[in-house]
């Protein structure tokens, strides 16, 4: 029985048979390439996330938590944190203070030293301000270079 232009679709070309071998069908690895490059990608994103996370919440042996900030004048404000480092170590924090409508008022550096065989260290630092600060804050605690 031989097939007539009625059972062929419109538009698909026929060939005589056995002669080109085994037609594939379109389309079958296309979805294979883009599964792979939606995870490449996926993956790509995941770890510049990843990275950017680590580089603004930084490394856990350098935490600071602020105890308090007090004697706030209109020139100064004294900054209390706690910070751990690895034990004996020391740490450069980035302190901040800023005024009520959230300017920045003060920026300093402030290297802190464990004692021997402690790990935690509550400190004490006064900042000098350009305006009345409202706020005292740790940005960062990192080792020193």
């Amino acid at each position: 029985m031989s097939e007539t232009h009625a059972t062929i679709p419109p538009g698909t070309p026929v060939f005589p048979p056995g002669r080109y071998g085994r037609r594939r069908e379109s389309g079958g690895r296309r979805p294979l390439l883009l599964a792979a490059v939606v995870l490449v990608v996926l993956a790509t994103v995941l770890s510049l996330i990843a990275v950017r996370l680590y580089r603004q919440y930084g490394d856990p042996n350098y935490d600071a938590q602020v105890v308090t900030y007090t004697d706030i004048t209109d020139t100064q404000v004294q900054i209390e944190f706690r910070l751990t480092v690895p034990t004996g170590g020391s740490a450069v924090c980035l302190l901040r203070a800023r005024s009520r409508d959230g300017a920045e008022v003060a920026r300093e550096q402030v290297t802190v030293t464990a004692p021997p065989g402690k790990r935690h260290v509550t400190t004490r630092h006064m900042l000098t301000t350009t305006g009345r600060p409202f706020i005292g804050e740790v940005l960062r605690c990192r080792p020193p270079a």
